[in-house]
């Protein structure tokens, strides 16, 4: 008969691999700057499942270890209002960290339309002065949980789109309700470069009202053994944002030459990538937008065909066709203005879907339709 606990020499979860040790050694400095890991990375951490039998190793929350291939992040709590938030540890002089502070400044953070993803605070590193610390919202990818209704897709683009939109205190009111030609992102030079499905995430915030478990997702946040609280997409509004600007090009107004090269990025399905030959940035953000529409929306759900124009378009092999990131969102918005009602909060319905299961969940997709319309006002 095996024991209830392993041994400590043989006990896998007690051990802390090497990228664990890295941030359990700065957790002090980190606490001290406001920010508390979780207590598997404190330098007094004892396994709670050590101390109390009754506890299995694998359902305690403290045998829940980093990933061990995103060896520079790690969740924390921000300990002023007991936020969930992402640590990230860049170059402190890298393009990444400059971009990102330039879209969290005021001027561009007040904007409803910037859907990059928010800089909360910039930590140096006390051992190594080359390196830094950013602090973002703890976010999830755009499908987890999964979309609940065709407008909860068509929300996720109008989001993504949106981006491209210049700031009205750039050029005022009037100028934006005639000017959606212009773009926020591309006109003040930054291409994104690596805009899939990895770097497009959401804030869920609002959609658990308890909180999560950040290596747990759908677990309570200090029981791992419970599910999280979760409400539905259809009631609760979320925030998509663009997130990682490791590759990313920023180019300045004086800057004559626009091209540049590059293979890196996770899409490499865009046909001008090359480490020789020079290319068009923004246009590879277009083709690489477009994949991720085709990827997740039109190839994953066989009611979503009114994006297919526009998937078209976007991904084109010869970059010079690709419409811009504002004649996309020009046409999304003629696209969409095409769709009933009746079919936007319709569910998304998965391609290759058993028939019984398609009539089932038809069904209740028709109850929900009918629970809207009894709640809207007389």
């Amino acid at each position: 008969m095996s024991t209830s606990t392993a041994e400590p020499e043989t006990d896998v979860y007690a051990e802390l691999a090497p990228v664990e040790v890295n941030w359990r050694d700065r957790q002090q400095y980190l606490e001290s700057r406001g920010y508390m890991l979780r207590r598997r990375y404190h330098p007094d951490w004892q396994p709670s499942w050590r101390s109390n039998p009754s506890i299995r190793a694998r359902h305690a929350e403290d045998s829940l270890s980093t990933h061990m291939l995103r060896s520079s992040l790690m969740d924390a709590t921000r300990i002023a209002d007991g936020t969930l938030v992402l640590l990230k540890r860049i170059g402190a002089k890298s393009t990444e960290l400059s971009i990102a502070n330039q879209l969290s400044s005021p001027e561009y953070r007040s904007d409803p339309r910037n859907h990059c993803v928010p800089i909360l605070d910039v930590i140096p590193d006390a051992d190594d002065p080359k390196m830094s610390y950013i602090v973002m919202p703890f976010l999830r990818y755009v499908d987890d949980p999964e979309f609940r209704s065709v407008d909860n897709i068509f929300d996720c683009v109008d989001q993504l789109l949106e981006v491209f939109c210049l700031p009205s205190s750039v050029y005022g009111e009037s100028l934006m309700s005639a000017s959606k030609g212009l773009v926020f992102l591309h006109d003040n030079g930054i291409a994104h470069r690596d805009c899939a499905y990895k770097n497009l995430m959401m804030d869920a915030t609002r959609l658990f009202p308890d909180g999560f478990h950040p290596m747990r997702l759908d677990c309570q946040p200090q029981n791992i053994t419970r599910a999280a609280t979760l409400l539905s997409r259809n009631d609760v509004p979320v925030t998509y944002y663009y997130v990682d600007f490791g590759i990313s090009t920023w180019l300045r107004p004086e800057d004559t030459d626009r091209l540049v090269v590059g293979s890196d990025g996770l899409d490499q399905d865009v046909p001008e990538l090359s480490d020789d030959v020079l290319y068009d940035p923004f246009k590879v953000d277009i083709f690489v937008l477009g994949n991720f529409f085709r990827q997740n929306f039109t190839q994953k759900y066989s009611n979503l065909d009114i994006l297919e124009p526009l998937v078209s378009q976007m991904t084109r092999r010869d970059p010079a066709r690709r419409p811009t990131a504002a004649n996309a969102l020009q046409q999304w918005n003629s696209l969409r203005l095409s769709v009933w009602t009746i079919k936007r909060f319709w569910r998304p319905r998965p391609r290759g879907e058993p028939l019984v299961v398609k009539a089932f969940s038809d069904v209740f997709s028709l109850l929900y339709l009918v629970y809207r319309f009894l709640r809207l006002p007389q």
